[in-house]
């Protein structure tokens, strides 16, 4: 009973967290799409209502009327095994269902699911249950981020909340870690949850090394813009070096140049640029070229995991210079959910850490982030790394 009662909760919990996060929003807001990578955030509300309705009450509730079948079509992501649905491009394109049938959609899934749980919660569906929890507080950091990128797209930049702070600053003095070169483990040994991607605990070798112990600030990326590190292909990638022309980047996302100062878009607006706050907002491109500049490079994530307990992390998304590839007896779980991490193992970077938007309880030290080399949407930050 106990844990019936703790799952409930945290399913219950987790379901009003996201609400809260999408209450400031106006109706319009919830629409909006202005790039593939990001999704409305009606959809993200349509796509975790989803999750838990696909995965445990269609497969377990012999009762269970399903709250509209063509619901499945418009808000599956991914998941090729689950059938067909619209392309990622034309989720700003929905109109229809409502934002308040979704919130409908909500409440019914969430009320039905709360009730079979009381009397049939097996194993197997607590382990649904419990991955469907970080599931959609996953969603819960990408609506924070997708929210900001949908406002802070909008000429008028308009704010998000007047209270929510983005920027905490690091105080501590910086300094150089020195790992002893030796033999590490690494990956998820504890009976807690983690997602399948961070098993299969493997012994890693490092040469000594060292780490900061804290993150690059504004201020010292500022000096690399000065320098003219967008315009010296030196120490860019090839790949990096065409996105910066292609693109005209020449600052993180966000950043805003106004008669010679830079100004960042935040939740609460349009604000100075804080100095001594970690810099967010930068592609895997931009962290290797800072890290190039200044003659360093950034760890791998093994050198990473090996030194975390030594270092406070949790502000920034952190890049390593791993690429983002099973771990040595890996194996991808049998059904849909097999879709949730192993097809994705290509072309990305693992990151490192959480950041101020993950979502409280989700994030570990062996949690292994994963994107694109371009992508900066997300709190992506830098922490280097040297011999």
């Amino acid at each position: 009973m106990i844990i019936t009662n703790q799952i409930i909760g945290d399913f219950i919990q987790t379901r009003q967290t996201t609400e809260e996060i999408c209450a400031p929003l106006t109706q319009e807001d919830y629409v909006v799409q202005p790039t593939i990578d990001v999704s409305p955030p009606k959809w993200h509300l349509g796509h975790t209502t989803w999750f838990f309705e696909e995965f445990v009450l269609k497969k377990f509730h012999p009762d269970y009327t399903e709250y509209n079948p063509q619901f499945s079509y418009i808000f599956n992501s991914y998941y090729e095994s689950m059938g067909d649905r619209i392309l990622r491009t034309d989720r700003g394109n929905l109109t229809r269902p409502s934002v308040e049938e979704v919130y409908r959609y909500r409440d019914y899934v969430t009320n039905h699911l709360s009730e079979f749980l009381d009397d049939h919660l097996t194993d197997e569906i607590a382990g649904l249950i419990t991955i469907g929890i970080h599931h959609e507080k996953q969603h819960q950091e990408l609506l924070f981020t997708d929210i900001k990128y949908i406002l802070g797209n909008n000429p008028l930049l308009p704010k998000y909340s007047e209270t929510f702070e983005e920027n905490t600053i690091e105080k501590q003095k910086s300094k150089w870690l020195k790992v002893p070169e030796g033999i590490y483990e690494i990956g998820h040994v504890t009976t807690d949850f983690c997602f399948d991607n961070e098993l299969g605990k493997h012994k890693v070798f490092l040469h000594n090394y060292k780490i900061s112990n804290k993150l690059i600030t504004n201020e010292e990326y500022i000096e690399f813009i000065r320098d003219g590190g967008y315009h010296n292909f030196n120490f860019w990638h090839a790949e990096g070096w065409d996105w910066v022309k292609n693109n005209n980047i020449y600052a993180p996302l966000y950043w805003h140049e106004i008669n010679g100062e830079w100004y960042q878009y935040t939740f609460k607006g349009l604000k100075p640029v804080e100095l001594q706050a970690p810099v967010t907002h930068v592609s895997y491109y931009e962290a290797f070229a800072y890290a190039e500049w200044r003659g360093h490079r950034l760890p791998t994530e093994f050198e990473w995991e090996a030194a975390q307990e030594f270092f406070d992390w949790g502000k920034r998304w952190e890049w390593t210079e791993s690429s983002y590839i099973p771990y040595p007896y890996y194996k991808k779980i049998s059904g849909a959910l097999g879709e949730y991490n192993g097809k994705f193992m290509v072309n990305q970077k693992v990151l490192r850490g959480g950041s101020v938007v993950t979502s409280k309880n989700h994030t570990r030290y062996t949690y292994r982030n994963f994107f694109h080399p371009h992508l900066r949407w997300q709190f992506t930050g830098i922490r280097l790394a040297k011999r």
